[in-house]
């Protein structure tokens, strides 16, 4: 399920210069999978999605910065720790590394959502924090990937091209003010993705 990349298409055919841009990727449901009635407490329990992998090795030949943003009020819950949260992304970057991608850093915040904290998506406390560590971060020039409402306001609000990771056409359609552009997995993105920058490339 896809839709037109017109907007980004445009920033790059203007500029020639894909390593300006920054994507935000969500965890839990875009990186890897989500359980309903399971809490990821564990390094076991991590269990990346197909292709994701691979999707982030290529982001990392074409974006400047990949950051993970992700809301884990497991923590302020008291079902895990910041030391298990610390291991299973331990586990998480091996593995990305391994295949050849990379993240720059990744923010997440444990209150729970009731606390309303601006560190939560979709309020923009930790794209603050990833602009403040990195300040060539241009949110105009950067993408969130996400799986949640919450995570495209969280892009919209930062005016960041949001890309929905989700298979209900009906939530899409209902929420097309939010959403920019849809996609399955992080695989169809990245594959869209690529097309689109061989396309541009040929167009030189």
């Amino acid at each position: 399920m896809t839709e037109s990349f017109n907007p980004m298409k445009s920033q790059l055919n203007s500029n020639h210069n894909y390593n300006i841009w920054s994507i935000f990727l969500d965890r839990d449901g875009v990186i890897n999978s989500r359980f309903l009635d399971e809490v990821i407490d564990t390094p076991d329990k991590f269990k990346f999605i197909d292709g994701v992998k691979e999707s982030i090795a290529y982001f990392s030949e074409v974006f400047n910065r990949i950051i993970i943003v992700t809301n884990q009020q497991g923590i302020g819950k008291k079902l895990f720790t910041e030391q298990d949260i610390e291991q299973i992304h331990r586990k998480m970057l091996a593995e990305i590394k391994q295949e050849g991608g990379r993240i720059d850093k990744i923010y997440y915040c444990p209150a729970l959502k009731e606390q309303n904290s601006f560190y939560r998506k979709p309020l923009p406390g930790m794209a603050l924090k990833a602009k403040k560590d990195f300040p060539e971060i241009e949110f105009k020039r950067s993408i969130m990937v996400g799986d949640t409402l919450s995570d495209m306001k969280f892009g919209k609000n930062l005016k960041m091209i949001t890309v929905f990771i989700s298979s209900d056409r009906k939530q899409v359609a209902q929420n097309h003010f939010l959403i920019d552009y849809a996609f399955e997995s992080l695989l169809d993105f990245k594959v869209f993705l690529k097309n689109h920058i061989i396309d541009s490339q040929n167009s030189r």
